[in-house]
């Protein structure tokens, strides 16, 4: 099969691989029939993450045909139209039971904290992802879900981990009727936990980037205020004027490792690699928030030191709430929110590109070309 390897930071490429077989009773083998590049693929794509490996197929937002099942699976039949959460997890264990899939305690022996997650390096399991032909789904029974019958594939794919982290992100900052709501960042993942905090209740919603073309989706996209921090002077001070010198009720950092905003912190982070992420975006928010107020991060960072500002935090009483988003469980809520006109994901698509074209792809979203702000890929398996 032709598959996206990874060859070093800033170096991919479509190789041929071995179709992925059943390895064990309760997996599945799916023909992926969309897939997307994500954000946080960034992340891997810039040697951010640890032991990212040569070889490794990136992509955890994907959907499909089922191709093959073990013995075991029940739930599932060969040609299922499927939807497959970027979770791993057995569905079985102590978190698992607890609703917390991302953190499942039997599916990846490298780490303690976070679960399984395909194509995202040895660090969450070393499981190949979905930028591929064919992709090999362990717990078929547990994760995949069959794809309804009205709903559009590219809304389908998007429900693999954009669209619930953002909607995941907005439930972390537990917001109230009237909340102003702040959010940093307005890729993918910023802008649907924009538009999934008005469905929660927010009184406002204000949107912070530096690009002006993702700005601009914010607006009409998730109907928000914005601000482009590279006009002002302090953007913490900014945001204090805009709420009566109160600051957030809600922060939800949606940018992570890799935020722009201070040199020093950029070039020692995302260039150097000497913390676990630009803390930038993390900062501005406990900054940013009110006293008491509560900070959702949904950025990915990795797992090394990065030179927060906790002691403010505690000072100031903040609520802070942090977790890969337990994907499955925020579909039923999403369906019927698409189901009923309320989103349409699909609507922050800008570029589809085939599965042969991937570095290109890359490339784009990478250096933000040509107005880049969710890129699909489109395998050509047969």
């Amino acid at each position: 099969m032709r598959a996206m390897v990874y060859r070093g930071p800033y170096k991919v490429r479509v190789e041929d691989k071995d179709v992925p077989r059943i390895e064990h009773p309760n997996d599945a083998i799916v023909r992926v029939t969309l897939a997307a590049i994500c954000g946080s693929d960034l992340h891997l794509y810039h040697g951010m993450m640890p032991d990212t490996r040569v070889g490794h197929t990136f992509g955890h937002e994907f959907i499909g045909v089922v191709d093959k099942v073990g013995p075991s699976v029940q739930n599932l039949s060969v040609g299922d139209r499927v939807m497959v959460p970027f979770n791993v997890y057995c569905g079985s264990c102590f978190f698992c039971a607890r609703g917390l899939y991302s953190n499942c305690h039997n599916v990846n022996p490298n780490a303690t904290a976070v679960g399984g997650i395909y194509g995202y390096s040895h660090s969450t399991g070393g499981y190949d992802g979905g930028q591929a032909e064919y992709v090999r789904v362990p717990f078929a029974d547990v994760g995949p879900q069959r794809i309804p019958e009205w709903m559009d594939d590219e809304d389908a794919v998007l429900l693999t981990d954009a669209l619930s982290t953002g909607y995941f992100g907005a439930q972390l900052g537990d917001i109230h009727e009237g909340d102003v709501v702040v959010v940093l960042g307005s890729g993918p993942v910023g802008l649907f936990a924009a538009r999934s905090a008005w469905l929660m209740g927010a009184g406002r919603v204000i949107v912070v980037d530096h690009l002006d073309y993702r700005l601009e989706k914010a607006r009409t996209f998730a109907y928000a205020e914005t601000i482009n921090f590279a006009e002002h002077d302090d953007l913490v001070v900014l945001l204090k004027k805009m709420t009566d010198h109160l600051g957030a009720d809600v922060v939800i950092d949606a940018v992570g490792a890799e935020a722009d905003g201070n040199l020093l912190q950029h070039v020692t982070s995302a260039k150097l690699k000497l913390q676990g992420g630009s803390p930038v975006a993390l900062n501005w928010a406990i900054d940013s928030v009110r006293k008491g107020g509560t900070v959702s991060v949904m950025g990915a960072y990795g797992p090394m030191f990065s030179a927060v500002k906790f002691g403010d935090a505690m000072n100031k009483g903040l609520t802070i709430r942090t977790n890969q988003a337990p994907v499955k469980r925020q579909w039923p809520r999403l369906f019927e929110h698409i189901r009923n006109g309320y989103l349409k994901p699909s609507d922050i698509v800008t570029h589809r590109i085939p599965l042969e074209h991937i570095a290109e792809g890359y490339h784009m979203f990478s250096a933000k070309l040509d107005g880049c702000i969710k890129t699909l890929v489109v395998p050509d398996a047969a």
